[in-house]
């Protein structure tokens, strides 16, 4: 059987050479694994006790670096302190914590434990919380301490854990640190056993909640080590949240598997300039951004700080990265963006792995591990374009239990003996696949099939658009037809000639059957009561196009601000 060591290094001696990794790669299957005790104390700390394992940089100057060996001891002693509370083998601990060490301290710790991990945003309401309370049969919380009180009114038995100022009826994270429980594992952990509980963002339904092992999500991330390039000794900037998979895909696992320091800058609001001086000044060799941050950073003049970067490797992830973006960076750097799908369901399905031809448009090629089938929804044949679904003979390591306690959804999602991802994309002669849409946001005008990702990437490429969302608007005529929702860049202002010029520049990109044909500037109320040029979006920030669609579903003649096709013509 392949272990996880000799499976992370032929990824590695083969991160270039796609074909040979692709057609040879053996997933490692152990029946005993424990990523924290086997491979972060066993391996990297024992190897590397001395390199940084984790660095967190501040807006406000503060630069504070951990050693693989400083983890694991401080991880030791905060198992030991949770294990006399009463927190062992399969307690599930609902986490919200920030960008703070405390949230690596806990991660490694509940590993070592074999206790479950919910992990979840800071930003959750109380109904949230009831919610993953209730489903998640939660038995411990660590929680900011500014957040305990939203917990007043979620009833339970839980331990409560508050990391921060003291908090009554609380106890106090920072005891551990004066703990002198000894830690010892309680005997191997079983690779099947539970390790993580996901609520999905969702944007139509109550959340569901994926299941990952001790094997499916730490080992299972060889694919995204493999997809962004990392390299032992490598320093990864990730842009991300906690609560969200791809936290765990790009700031804790992929990395920690290639022996690299991961690096967070934590930021109030976002800056662009503030950004690119970090990768400078951290010395980032590896850079994984979603599709927003990317579009704020286009703003700024790369090419000022293009002798200044160690950057090596550029990847998008979140959504899809739309093509003029790439190019952009491409101009200013010599670095091409690589493109990479994946759900909170599985690790990296489908990437552009270093060293390959890029195909602009394309998410690139299924990564070692992984063979894709695209289905028609209809017949359930197989052919070029269809839903991204995952054969399972043999089952991927990186691939979910499934949904908990939901059985009605997991015979959707294993249908037929393959996973289906609920996406539509198509395949080229060469095996590359572009993302087309979610198989609920492609729509039909006037019979044509529609796929909002490639409209909205026609729209971007307009020096005026810094963001856009198509959905389908009613029309007598032809049923649906493509409108716009647009988001301006800095220093433009909406105005009729500026939707004329949009829409004009639409028109010369698009076929005719694909022409948008309505346009309005995108605007949200905001707290303060007033307006602000945005995009619906979930808590992890995808567009909500349900949320439009459902806006033109219920309009009653013209909207305000809207602007036609019709408006313009000669």
């Amino acid at each position: 059987m392949t272990s996880l060591r000799a499976a992370r290094d032929f990824l590695l001696d083969h991160r270039t050479d796609y074909d040979t990794a692709y057609a040879t790669f053996d997933w490692p299957r152990p029946e005993e694994f424990n990523f924290a005790t086997d491979w972060f104390d066993g391996v990297l700390t024992a190897e590397h006790p001395n390199r940084a394992a984790l660095r967190l940089i501040e807006a406000d100057g503060t630069d504070a670096s951990y050693t693989f060996a400083e983890l694991s001891a401080r991880s030791d002693q905060l198992a030991g302190w949770l294990r006399a509370e009463g927190v062992g083998r399969g307690t599930r601990i609902l986490v919200l914590l920030s960008n703070q060490v405390e949230l690596w301290e806990t991660t490694l710790a509940a590993i070592k434990l074999g206790a479950v991990m919910i992990p979840a945003t800071t930003l959750l309401a109380e109904a949230d919380l009831r919610d993953r309370i209730d489903r998640g049969q939660v038995g411990a919380v660590i929680a900011r301490a500014e957040l305990a009180g939203g917990f007043a009114a979620v009833p339970g038995s839980y331990l409560r854990i508050a990391v921060g100022a003291p908090v009554e009826g609380w106890l106090r994270y920072e005891d551990s640190h004066l703990s002198t429980a000894p830690f010892a594992p309680d005997g191997p952990t079983r690779a099947g056993d539970s390790l993580l509980l996901y609520f999905t963002s969702g944007t139509t339904a109550l959340p569901k909640l994926v299941e990952h092992t001790h094997l499916s999500y730490p080992v299972g991330y060889l694919s995204t080590m493999y997809w962004i390039g990392l390299r032992p000794g490598d320093v990864h900037l990730n842009v991300s949240s906690p609560g969200w998979a791809k936290h765990a895909w790009s700031c804790v696992f992929a990395p920690w598997l290639a022996g690299a320091t991961i690096c967070l800058y934590n930021y109030e609001r976002f800056d662009a300039k503030a950004m690119l001086d970090t990768l400078r000044d951290a010395k980032v060799t590896t850079f994984c951004a979603p599709p927003t941050v990317w579009r704020m950073l286009i703003q700024q003049d790369l090419a000022a700080w293009r002798d200044q970067l160690s950057l090596r490797e550029l990847a998008g992830a979140g959504e899809p990265l739309n093509p003029e973006v790439i190019e952009t960076v491409q101009r200013a750097w010599g670095l091409t963006i690589r493109d990479g799908f994946g759900q909170t369901e599985t690790t990296l399905q489908v990437g552009n792995p270093p060293g390959q031809r890029i195909k602009l448009g394309s998410m690139g090629r299924p990564m070692p591990g992984y063979r894709v089938d695209l289905v028609d929804p209809v017949s359930g044949e197989v052919g070029d374009e269809g839903e991204i679904c995952v054969a399972m003979d043999p089952r991927p390591v990186g691939l979910m239990v499934g949904y908990r306690d939901d059985d009605e959804r997991n015979d959707a999602a294993f249908e037929g003996g393959r996973y289906h991802t609920g996406d539509v994309a198509s395949r080229d002669a060469d095996g590359y696949i572009t993302y087309v849409g979610r198989s609920d946001d492609v729509f039909k005008a006037s019979d044509y099939r529609i796929s909002p990702f490639e409209l909205e990437s026609v729209l971007i490429e307009h020096a005026a658009v810094a963001e856009a969302a198509v959905v389908p608007a009613p029309d007598e005529l032809r049923l649906a037809v493509p409108k716009a929702y647009v988001v301006l860049a800095a220093g433009h202002e909406p105005s009729k000639e500026l939707a004329g010029d949009i829409l004009a520049h639409c028109r010369a990109h698009l076929a005719p059957y694909k022409r948008i044909r309505r346009l309005q500037f995108a605007m949200l109320a905001s707290e303060s009561g007033g307006w602000v040029a945005d995009l619906p979006k979930t808590i992890s920030g995808k567009i909500r196009r349900v949320e439009l669609r459902a806006a033109e579903a219920a309009a009653t003649g013209r909207p305000d601000g809207e602007f036609r096709e019709e408006d313009f013509a000669s």
